[in-house]
């Protein structure tokens, strides 16, 4: 689907996913501890923090990329860092899925805190716990959101293009293929909750009655059906694109969201009142998701001689 002419910032496209997923409450634990690398590499968190703090000022929209890329990775075979690394010949990476492929971004901002990192604590601090506190900094710089984060995961040595299709939720998910979805995953329809729209909507009608009109002729603006339009991205919250707050379920409630999978938390007479309490509360958000982030983050983290310290986060070590 298609975007705003903005292309370097469409924030909440990167956030879209992980917002289904604001409350992720998981049972995990992880032996993961705060200041991990308080005498390892006690400039980590430091550097982290400087290099993502630079990337947004330069591109507002790659704050929301980083967030949305920890999504990506701690629901396919755990916060690995698995995500980041390339594809090799032969064995096709994650990033080649269509989930991944011309969509994922802020890749970069990792590499740049990588390097950094290398050159003053050389193979100690994992990709995975990179690529967590600069969502945490994401977070914090795109909507003042604080949370501490822990540190101690270790980096995976394998990544397959065709996984994330069994592990991530897609944009056209109804209500129950979603509940569905989360609860393969251990979590409940409350711990979830946190473009055929336009063209295909079904064999009787073309766009969905559901969207708002106007926002439907928006969307088709920058949308047209034609396959020139392929490479365009389209901004999940025209109402505040590069923060990161309540405005979201404002606009589900008024039906100008751009996915099904978001539309139907609206619908739902459960989730909607979740909806409807982080639309009139954006501060009870910004706590859920703080806490969202935390939990998401343990998600079957690879801990102690697990996996290895990556000198490089787009490939495995050579032994």
């Amino acid at each position: 689907m298609a975007t705003l002419p903005q292309p370097k910032s469409p924030s909440h496209l990167a956030t879209s996913t992980l917002t289904q997923a604001f409350t992720l409450f998981l049972t995990t634990s992880a032996d993961l501890e705060l200041g991990f690398y308080d005498h390892t590499c006690p400039q980590a968190e430091d550097i982290i923090a400087r290099v993502v703090s630079e990337a947004i000022r330069k591109d507002p929209g790659v704050g929301a990329g980083v967030i949305r890329l920890q999504f990506h990775d701690c629901f396919v075979r755990g916060c690995d860092a698995s995500v980041l690394l390339d594809s090799t010949p032969g064995n096709p990476s994650e990033k080649e899925n269509i989930a991944n492929v011309d969509s994922l971004r802020g890749f970069e901002v990792i590499d740049e805190a990588k390097s950094a990192l290398e050159e003053v604590c050389p193979l100690t601090v994992s990709c995975a716990d990179i690529l967590a506190f600069a969502a945490r900094d994401a977070s914090m710089i795109l909507g003042d959101i604080k949370f501490r984060v822990p540190g101690g995961r270790r980096d995976g040595t394998a990544s397959r293009a065709e996984e994330p299709t069994n592990f991530l939720p897609a944009p056209f998910f109804n209500f129950s293929t979603l509940v569905t979805f989360f609860e393969n995953k251990g979590l409940t329809m409350k711990e979830m909750v946190v473009r055929n729209r336009l063209y295909r909507f079904n064999q009787t009608v073309a766009r969905d009655p559901s969207l708002d009109p106007s926002f439907g002729t928006v969307m088709g603006d920058i949308c047209p059906n034609n396959s020139s339009a392929d490479n365009r991205t389209l901004p999940l919250d025209f109402v505040t694109p590069h923060k990161l707050d309540g405005a979201y379920y404002s606009n589900i409630k008024e039906h100008r969201v751009s996915f099904i999978s978001d539309q139907v938390l609206g619908d739902d007479q459960h989730s909607n009142k979740l909806v409807n309490r982080y639309a009139k509360h954006g501060g009870k958000w910004k706590r859920d998701f703080g806490k969202a982030m935390i939990k998401m983050g343990k998600i079957e983290v690879l801990l102690g001689d697990e996996g290895e310290i990556r000198r490089n986060c787009r490939v495995v070590n050579q032994v």
